[in-house]
């Protein structure tokens, strides 16, 4: 790979552990366009070229999440029980979902929907009334597994952490302040992450095309060069993210989440 796209990467990956350490995201949306860019440019096909894209972005957040998760724990925001109770029902919705984006669906098609997706949930979060907390939320594994299950399928499908769907459920239906959600959610992606990767990584073995030292849909170098910069990031993130009030951090989250939708259905440049 040419040392302009591996600064390229680096540069990106800074980005994104900020935005995964503020907001509770993967970062997809920084990475994922930025990734199928330079694969293209590479003369990487299309088709390819996002799904590598895909898979080497859920393998960035997975070490990406756990730093900013125990960035999260020393301010005590983060239900480790919900994490880890909604991620494993993530995770096993996350292979699925990458299997069948991996064996059936073209990458280019997959974008727009990724895209209306994320444009939905935002105008969700922006629209709904920010509930009145009055006490901590509710213990409900069993609520968390039906909720995470089928978000985890999206997350796999359109190789997201999850976060960027995750953070509107849990403030708006399981009543999880702003700051814990965003905490919760971060540790939820290390399992969502994780699962995705592994989904995409088997079913991308033995594909042609695939940009040299590719294990799957991973490309190794794009990898290193994003996670050398996002985990250290992930943590000044989550100490600017405890900085802001909620509803200043609601409303990033909301401008966030629109701009990464009209990114990926081809709106905005």
């Amino acid at each position: 790979m040419a040392p302009e796209y591996i600064l390229i990467l680096l540069a990106t990956g800074a980005g994104v552990g900020f935005a995964q350490g503020l907001l509770g995201v993967g970062g997809c949306f920084i990475m994922v366009p930025v990734m199928t860019i330079v694969f293209t440019h590479m003369g990487v096909p299309t088709d390819i070229a996002v799904k590598v894209a895909f898979g080497t972005n859920l393998m960035v957040v997975f070490p990406t999440a756990i730093s900013g998760s125990l960035a999260h724990h020393r301010r005590k925001a983060v239900w480790w029980k919900a994490g880890i109770i909604l991620g494993i029902a993530v995770a096993a919705g996350a292979l699925l979902g990458s299997t069948i984006t991996s064996r059936f669906i073209r990458g280019e098609i997959i974008k727009i929907v990724f895209g209306g997706v994320i444009l939905a949930a935002a105008v969700r979060m922006l629209t709904a009334r920010p509930p009145k907390i009055e006490e901590e939320p509710r213990e409900n594994p069993l609520l968390w597994g039906a909720l995470g299950f089928p978000l985890g399928i999206v997350s796999g499908l359109i190789a997201i952490g999850g976060g960027v769907l995750m953070v509107p459920v849990l403030t708006t239906i399981l009543k999880f302040r702003m700051h814990k959600a965003v905490g919760t959610s971060t540790a939820m992606m290390m399992f969502s992450g994780a699962a995705g990767a592994l989904g995409y990584f088997i079913n991308g073995l033995h594909v042609p095309g695939r940009p040299e030292y590719s294990f799957g849909y991973i490309n190794l170098i794009a990898w290193l060069a994003l996670a050398a910069t996002s985990i250290a990031m992930a943590q000044v993130g989550a100490r600017t993210a405890h900085l802001l009030p909620a509803k200043q951090l609601r409303y990033l989250f909301v401008a966030v989440m629109t701009y990464m939708g009209l990114k990926m259905i081809g709106a905005v440049p």
